[in-house]
C-alpha cells in the first residue's frame, strides 16, 4: 500500500439498522480512508432521509446503485436471502464488497462468489466485526502467556429473547432462522480464536411449526487433538453474549463477547489458583476496525485469501450444522 491513502468511494445497498446505528456512523468517522458516495433502497424515501443524514446521495433502487460511476465499493446490509443476487452483481461491475452475515445461504453460494471475487481481484468480506474489538487480542495474549496452562474446551453462547412475530429474522425464505444469524458468532469466535481445523461435529435444532422457523440449537465441534468446542443459540432464550475458554490451569470467561458498545469496557475474568480475577479492557469501536481492514484487503491483496476462507469455512460449518441436525 502506498504512504499516501487513497480514500474508497463506497455505496450503501440497502437502510437496514446496523447501517444507520452502526456502520455508517464508522464510515463517517474513516473520513480519511472512506467516502459514503450514495445510499440507496427500493424504497426511495427512506434513501433520501438516511442520504439526507449522512450527507451523501439517495439512490432509487440497488442496480442504480451498482451502475454509479467511479465506485470502488459497496457495503451490504441485506438479508442473506438477497446476497447472492446483489453480491455476484456487485462484483460483476467490479466493486469489492463488504457483506453482512451470514454471508450466502449455503457453501455453495459462498463458493461461487468467492471463487467470482478472487478471479476478478476483488476484496470480499463477511462482517463479523467483533473479531476485530481489542478484548480478542487481549484474550490472545492471557493464552499465548500460559495463563491457563493448555487450552482444553470452548463454550460460546449467544442467545436473545424473542423477537417481534414479523421480523424478518424468523423468515427461512430470506435467510432467516436462528442457524444463519446468532449460530454465527459464537462459531466465528471458536474459528477466530483456535483455528479453521475445529470442525462441526454434532447439532441438534428446534423448529417453531408457528413461526415456520428455527428458533434455538447448539452444535460441537472438535479437532483431531481432543480439543472441543460447544456452542448454542437462540432467539427467544435469556440473554446470553459471552464464552467461557477451559484450560488445564484455569480458564477465561468473555462477557458481551460479540456485541459490546462502542462506550463499553467489556469483562474480561481470569480464574486461575482457586481466584477469579478482573481483566482490565478499553472501550473500542470494532466497526471502525472491521472497516479499516475492509480498506487493507482492497488495497493490499495479500490478506484476500484469509478472508476468502474464512467466508468457505464460515459457510460450510452452517451447512454441517444445519446437515447434521437433520
Amino acid at each position: 500500500m502506498s504512504n499516501k491513502l487513497q480514500k474508497i468511494k463506497i455505496g450503501i445497498m440497502g437502510c437496514a439498522k446496523i447501517a444507520k446505528r452502526s456502520t455508517l456512523p464508522a464510515l463517517q468517522e474513516l473520513d480519511n480512508l472512506f467516502e459514503i458516495v450514495a445510499i440507496s433502497s427500493r424504497d426511495y424515501s427512506k434513501a433520501k432521509f438516511l442520504a439526507n443524514e449522512f450527507n451523501c446521495i439517495a439512490v432509487h433502487g440497488y442496480d442504480a446503485l451498482l451502475s454509479m460511476k467511479d465506485l470502488d465499493a459497496v457495503y451490504i446490509p441485506l438479508p442473506t436471502g438477497l446476497h447472492e443476487e446483489w453480491i455476484n452483481k456487485a462484483l460483476d461491475a467490479d466493486l469489492h464488497v463488504y457483506s453482512e452475515k451470514s454471508i450466502a445461504m449455503c457453501q455453495l453460494e459462498a463458493k461461487a462468489m468467492v471463487s467470482k471475487a478472487s478471479t476478478k481481484s476483488l476484496a470480499l468480506m463477511e462482517g463479523y466485526m467483533f473479531q476485530y474489538h481489542s478484548q480478542y487480542n487481549i484474550i490472545k495474549n492471557l493464552i499465548n502467556k500460559g495463563e491457563i496452562g493448555e487450552v482444553r474446551s470452548f463454550h460460546g453462547s449467544f442467545c436473545f429473547p424473542a423477537l417481534s412475530k414479523s421480523d424478518f429474522r424468523y423468515n427461512m425464505n430470506i435467510g432467516g432462522g436462528v442457524v444463519m444469524d446468532a449460530a454465527g458468532y459464537p462459531l466465528r469466535a471458536a474459528h477466530h480464536l483456535f483455528g479453521h481445523d475445529l470442525k462441526v461435529k454434532a447439532s441438534s435444532l428446534h423448529f417453531d411449526s408457528q413461526l415456520q422457523s428455527v428458533i434455538w440449537g447448539s452444535a460441537f465441534l472438535a479437532n483431531n487433538t481432543g480439543f472441543g468446542g460447544s456452542i448454542n443459540f437462540g432467539f427467544d432464550n435469556y440473554y446470553q453474549c459471552r464464552f467461557e475458554i477451559c484450560g488445564s490451569k484455569g480458564k477465561i470467561v468473555a462477557e458481551r463477547a460479540f456485541t459490546p458498545s462502542k462506550d463499553m469496557n467489556p469483562g474480561i475474568y481470569l480464574e486461575k489458583n482457586g481466584k477469579i480475577g478482573s481483566v482490565k479492557t478499553k472501550p473500542d469501536n470494532h466497526f471502525i476496525k472491521a472497516f479499516r481492514e475492509f480498506y487493507f484487503i482492497i488495497n493490499e491483496t495479500s490478506k484476500r485469501q484469509q478472508h476468502y476462507d474464512d467466508i468457505i469455512l464460515q459457510s460450510q460449518s452452517l451447512d454441517l450444522i444445519n446437515k447434521l441436525a437433520k
